[in-house]
């Protein structure tokens, strides 16, 4: 049975997270970070399933009533896949992209909108 734990598995820290995303995860449970690993782009499937067990197993231990995935495709995928068939809420952040030019530079701005279940 999950628990009242929301897991974040990105490389987005919550500190950092806007007050309208911190209260949105909240609704699920206690925030706990979870950094998503560095992939080697020279890694085959073997290696992808390795990582990803060893990701889920970790997750896993927490419990969690949902988990925030979001990072390198495949082993999201993998992740992601198994989350779920374990029954575990797989949620995405959903932001409005606002890009600003400023002289030569390119401000892109993110604001957090929603959690998106994946759904299979």
């Amino acid at each position: 049975m999950s628990e009242n734990i929301f897991i974040n598995f990105s490389n987005h820290p919550s500190n950092r997270w806007s007050n309208e995303q911190k209260k949105a995860a909240l609704n699920y449970g206690e925030i706990i970070d979870i950094p998503f690993p560095s992939v080697d782009s020279n890694g085959d499937e073997s290696y992808i399933k390795e990582t990803g067990n060893k990701m889920i197993e970790r997750i896993m231990s927490y419990h969690p009533k949902a988990v925030l995935c979001q990072g390198e495709f495949t082993l999201a995928y993998y992740i992601i896949s198994a989350l779920m068939r374990n029954e575990i809420i797989v949620l995405a952040a959903c932001s409005n992209r606002n890009v600003k030019e400023d002289g030569n530079k390119k401000i892109v701005e993110f604001n957090f909108v929603r959690f998106r279940s994946y759904i299979a």
